[in-house]
């Protein structure tokens, strides 16, 4: 395994009390409609899955899998959509949901992919929010935790696909 885990941002029980509170707010908004969740992969699996048994109203799922990193540390600059959905999301509430938005480039090309297909609304959220390395403006309407600009994994997160399993969220030393 690549690195070393020089500090522990987050423990699994300050993520799972905020996972479920960000469910109660998304249950509140989305009380007597069905939501569609798309769970960008891989990284944002085990925040979807966590997040969904926290969610009151009717939801159902697909999965989609788009890329800028590789195995780096720092996003490429080029998104790679490398799985689209399977289901019509014409006239759904649809709320993608992401591990952790960086630059925003890969999110806004899933927007870009999903809005033509003419969904009800469309809205993300969002396990973590790296506000600092923003190039493109990303309108997150749930944010579990704002991090300043640090490499993270754990908790689906990865780095070269490891650390994934890790119950929390911490900073990577990806030399060390």
């Amino acid at each position: 395994m690549k690195g070393s885990i020089v500090e522990v941002l987050f423990t699994h029980e300050q993520i799972q009390q905020r996972v479920a509170e960000l469910g109660s707010q998304i249950s509140a908004d989305y009380q007597g409609k069905r939501v569609f969740l798309v769970c960008l992969l891989k990284g944002s699996i085990v925040f979807t899955a966590d997040l969904m048994r926290h969610i009151t109203p009717p939801v159902t799922m697909d999965v989609m899998r788009a890329s800028s990193y590789g195995s780096s540390t720092t996003s490429a600059g080029s998104v790679k959509i490398q799985t689209d959905l399977d289901k019509d999301i014409t006239g759904l509430d649809v709320l993608i949901i992401e591990d952790i938005v960086d630059t925003g480039r890969t999110l806004n090309r899933t927007l870009e992919l999903l809005k033509v297909r003419h969904p009800n609304s469309l809205r993300i959220c969002t396990m973590l929010d790296k506000p600092s390395r923003r190039v493109l403006d990303i309108d997150i309407a749930y944010t579990g935790f704002t991090i300043d600009d640090h490499f993270v994994v754990g908790y689906g997160l990865d780095y070269d696909e490891y650390y994934r399993n890790l119950p929390y969220i911490g900073i990577l030393d990806p030399n060390g």
